[in-house]
């Protein structure tokens, strides 16, 4: 384990900071994605190379945190609403699962295009930020960003208009 820590450790901590921006954060990513591999050592059953391996569970970790923080910062502010505007204990299920169904959707999206959109979208990194960051073409990630737009339309069609009435009613 120690031998793989040395070996990957840098370039995992580089990869997390690409995504993020945020180098301690970053590191502690990392560190989580080698406790989890230790933890899971003798159930686990790698099919590609370690290296891509940590890569893939590296940046699947930082996006979860950045959705994460992301749903932090909702419920800070639901928690600031005055009390006659909080929504109720149905509407919040809905926005809840609405929530879930959305973090899925994007979960689902193929790799590169999933870290374009949330630098995108909740990073609010501009294009050119993004295709500086990653070392592509700003066509490009136009490009990912439709593709992404497109992908979540047709995932997401039957729930745009319930979104839209919470969005509206300010439960989102």
């Amino acid at each position: 384990m120690e031998l793989l820590f040395h070996r990957f450790y840098a370039y995992l901590c580089r990869s997390a900071y690409r995504v993020l921006g945020e180098e301690a954060v970053a590191e502690d990513l990392v560190q989580e994605v080698f406790y989890e591999l230790w933890k899971r050592r003798k159930e686990l059953h790698i099919t590609t190379s370690l290296k891509a391996y940590l890569r893939r569970a590296t940046v699947n970790k930082t996006l979860n945190y950045i959705r994460d923080q992301r749903k932090v910062y909702f419920e800070q502010e639901d928690k600031i609403l005055l009390p006659a505007l909080r929504p109720s204990a149905v509407q919040r299920l809905e926005a809840a699962e609405l929530q879930q169904l959305i973090d899925q959707s994007i979960d689902s999206l193929p790799e590169r295009c999933r870290i374009i959109f949330i630098l995108s979208r909740f990073e609010d990194m501009t294009y050119k930020e993004i295709a500086s960051e990653l070392g592509i073409s700003e066509k490009t990630v136009e490009n990912q960003i439709s593709k992404a737009l497109r992908l979540l339309r047709e995932a997401l069609g039957p729930y745009l208009i319930q979104a839209l009435f919470l969005f509206f009613a300010g439960w989102w």
